[in-house]
């Protein structure tokens, strides 16, 4: 049970990057009133959390439609965590943890960035969806594994507004050097996580004899 929680937790804590979410969200709300860039971030961080619960309660239904098997899933979603998580630790930047440079530079130009791309890509992008129906595969079957995950997705969101919210103290706090130490560290830890479902995805397939 607390093996389950620490993985979903440290899984939806990398690919949702509620600390590269707060570096940016200054600038996403430049220009803005403390109580509108407050509205924002309560409205974007409740959409991101109903967008991930649905794909984390909807993914079993879709994976049966799709004929995707649970191997399957975590052999590919290990892949793309993998991936992710090499970005984290190479302190890279891209389109599956955060916003491109186009998509920034569209929410520049409106005046409510709470759905767009607060809630997503940049909270609820494709690692965090991926993520979300991974471990809800994962735990299938099992109603308190299942609720544990869900629990997990709720308290990462949680942090992940009170970074937002605090967005502007935090990064004169940490800086850039502080942002990118605890990026690593969830980098390498998200690598390691993202090796053993590709292992259990083979195992589970049969494929490793």
């Amino acid at each position: 049970m607390v093996e389950t929680a620490l993985v979903a937790f440290t899984t939806f804590f990398a690919t949702i990057g509620p600390i590269d979410a707060a570096a940016l969200y200054p600038a996403l709300t430049a220009g803005t009133t403390d109580r509108q860039r407050r509205a924002i971030a309560i409205n974007g961080t409740i959409i991101a959390t109903i967008v991930l619960a649905l794909f984390n309660v909807l993914c079993n239904v879709a994976l049966a439609s799709l004929g995707i098997t649970l191997p399957a899933l975590r052999k590919a979603g290990g892949i793309l965590l993998l991936l992710i998580g090499i970005d984290l630790v190479f302190a890279r930047h891209s389109g599956a943890t955060t916003t491109t440079a186009d998509e920034t530079a569209e929410a520049g130009r409106r005046a409510d960035i709470s759905v767009f791309p607060l809630a997503t890509p940049l909270l609820a992008g494709p690692g965090a969806m991926s993520a979300a129906i991974l471990l809800a595969a994962d735990a299938a079957g099992d109603p308190l594994q299942e609720t544990i995950v869900f629990g997990a997705l709720l308290a990462v969101m949680i942090v992940t507004l009170a970074l937002l919210l605090a967005a502007t103290r935090l990064n004169r706090y940490l800086g850039v050097i502080g942002s990118n130490v605890i990026s690593r560290v969830v980098g390498v830890l998200l690598c390691g996580l993202a090796v053993q479902f590709i292992f259990d995805g083979i195992r589970s397939s049969g494929l490793a004899g």
